[in-house]
């Protein structure tokens, strides 16, 4: 007898052996049973999944000659005929070698004829989605009302493809992929029928690879058992097929969480010495660290995993968190996609590992955020504290203490970062006190003032209580306009650039018996500086020790001769703001 391949002998039979798509099973069955039969039906989903296996098995639930039933005992003529695919009433066709219009037309001319021998006559059209438009226009009328013995199965793996017409006329079944333990379990039976010895890494690796396609799977299969011989290992798989198993990625890795960055190009260059191809070994990384993040979201499912969870490394698991894992199946992501335009794979395999080394150093912008927003209150307390004490006081020598860099015009840069030394004294014995020479226009601007020690302390001491002459404040110095305009802007220009920019951008200005006239250009700097003048006015009055009123005028344009067009407000404004023309109107 010929040599028959995995997925041709074990081809399912019957509804109940299809793997992974009970709810077909279970629908046709039902629809069997109660004389529901469709004509015309879709079947849709991934390669290798059964649908052309459970088009046979419809063809010979129908046609069976103990049936129509949902059993098909598979010993009949028509049963036979089915499955051996020489029946005349169960036809066939590829949709992607028969599709234009004129084999539809021969479809339409054969359906007018009854079966020869069976029941029914089938129509399995695979592919389906190849068809022309044209020929799908040709079959709607057919699959719409064709005759009672006449049933279309179509099978598709791409369903949007196919037209809306043709899927109205038609009773849709999708298909699904099949787990991986129903895999495994199918490859298990596969290797007792052969008498193969096949030990569970092995066929969960092959179930894993197949990405749920049963066809898949047994293909592997096949190609896995006439290099194993008798004994199915995955330590055979891993040699044979060139892959890097988890024993060696736990070596990798191990080195690359050490920051070992020569040891691991070194390991490194002993597996691609190996044949190790790159696409091999970065598929292997990548799904290496996909197992980590599982293991570290307590996914412990071993079929997820593709092995144990002692078959990983813990140094690795506990070395890298779960944000750094996702870091590292992006790099090994992203390189996937990038070898197909690089200069040199390898080149590109070796500076992914590179980047490993350092991985532990990663910080995501998440935790970035969240330590910048750990730190908020204590840079908004120390802003409040700098705004509290204008800038040049001795905030760090309140009790008259003068040394290193707590002199005279320096300002800490947190100023409530440690607690101040206690001081005995009273507000009532605290009286202000001018330094010599200082003036409103000095150190500070304002006064400076200096404890004096009280009564109590004195005589607490056993020293005589003298009379200590207060000191008077010195008379105000007048200011200079200009200096003060100009210290004005400076200042504004480190706590409000925008209001700085405002003034900065003044034609003209002038300050004289406690008013400030600002001339502007635009009617945009004017309404700004309008609406500011409140911050302008109380601090030349906070400098000058007076009242201030604050005035803007805009500078007044000499109309043009022969001006014909007068622009709008608006236009002017924007025209003023942007200093820009207008070119035509």
């Amino acid at each position: 007898m010929a040599y028959e391949v995995t997925a041709t002998r074990r081809r399912p039979q019957r509804f109940e052996n299809l793997v992974g798509q009970e709810f077909v099973a279970q629908t046709m069955e039902n629809s069997i049973n109660a004389g529901r039969i469709a004509h015309a039906y879709l079947f849709s989903g991934p390669r290798g999944c059964g649908k052309t296996s459970t088009a046979r098995i419809l063809a010979k639930a129908l046609n069976c000659a103990k049936g129509p039933t949902a059993s098909p005992c598979g010993e009949c003529q028509a049963c036979k005929e089915i499955t051996a695919g020489s029946s005349l009433d169960v036809i066939e066709i590829d949709g992607a070698s028969n599709n234009s219009v004129d084999n539809v037309r021969q479809i339409k001319d054969e359906v007018l004829f009854p079966p020869n021998s069976c029941r029914y006559k089938v129509y399995i059209i695979d592919e389906v989605h190849m068809l022309s438009t044209s020929a799908f226009n040709a079959l709607l009328k057919t699959i719409e009302e064709p005759p009672p013995y006449v049933v279309f199965i179509f099978a598709t793996t791409e369903l949007q493809k196919v037209p809306m017409t043709i899927k109205s006329r038609c009773q849709q079944f999708n298909f699904r992929l099949v787990p991986v333990e129903k895999v495994k379990e199918q490859l298990a039976a596969a290797a007792q029928e052969l008498g193969i010895k096949a030990d569970d890494e092995a066929l969960y690796w092959i179930a894993r690879e197949s990405g749920g396609s049963m066809r898949d799977s047994y293909t592997l299969f096949d190609q896995v058992a006439a290099f194993s011989g008798d004994e199915m290992t995955y330590t055979k798989i891993r040699d044979k097929l060139g892959l890097v198993g988890v024993d060696r990625l736990n070596e990798l890795f191990g080195l690359c969480v050490a920051g070992k960055s020569s040891e691991a190009l070194t390991k490194l260059d002993e597996y691609m010495q190996n044949g190790v191809s790159v696409e091999q070994l970065i598929s292997n990384c990548a799904d290496y660290l996909r197992s980590l993040l599982l293991i570290k979201s307590g996914v412990t499912k071993e079929a997820l995993l593709g092995h144990n969870v002692a078959a990983f490394s813990q140094e690795v698991l506990g070395a890298w968190s779960s944000v750094q894992v996702e870091r590292a199946i992006d790099i090994f992501m992203k390189l996937y996609r990038d070898i197909r335009y690089s200069l040199n794979t390898r080149y590109e395999m070796e500076l992914a590992i590179s980047r490993l080394t350092w991985l532990r150093e990663y910080v995501s912008p998440a935790e970035v955020k969240k330590a910048l927003d750990g730190i908020k209150p204590l840079l908004a307390r120390s802003a409040a504290s700098a705004a509290a004490v204008p800038a040049g006081t001795n905030a760090g020598t309140a009790d008259g203490g003068a040394s290193g860099q707590g002199g005279i015009g320096w300002t800490p840069p947190f100023r409530d970062g440690g607690a101040e030394p206690p001081v005995n004294k009273s507000a009532a014995d605290t009286q202000p006190m001018t330094l010599p020479g200082a003036t409103s226009r000095g150190i500070t601007g304002m006064e400076a003032k200096l404890p004096q020690p009280s009564r109590q302390e004195l005589a607490s001491e056993s020293q005589p209580v003298q009379e200590v002459p207060a000191l008077q404040p010195a008379p105000a110095v007048p200011l200079d306009p200009e200096e003060l305009f100009q210290a004005m802007l400076k200042e504004f220009s480190a706590t409000d650039g925008l209001l700085s920019a405002a003034l900065s951008e003044s034609v003209s200005h002038r300050i004289d018996a406690g008013s400030l006239e600002v001339t502007v250009a635009s009617p945009f700097a004017m309404m700004q500086l309008k609406s500011r003048a409140a911050d302008v006015t109380g601090w030349l009055s906070s400098k000058s020790g007076r009242g201030f009123t604050f005035d803007v005028q805009i500078e007044e344009k000499k109309e043009e001769q022969n001006a014909e067009v007068k622009l709008p407000v608006q236009v002017e404004i924007l025209r003023d703001t942007f200093k820009g023309s207008v070119l035509g109107m």
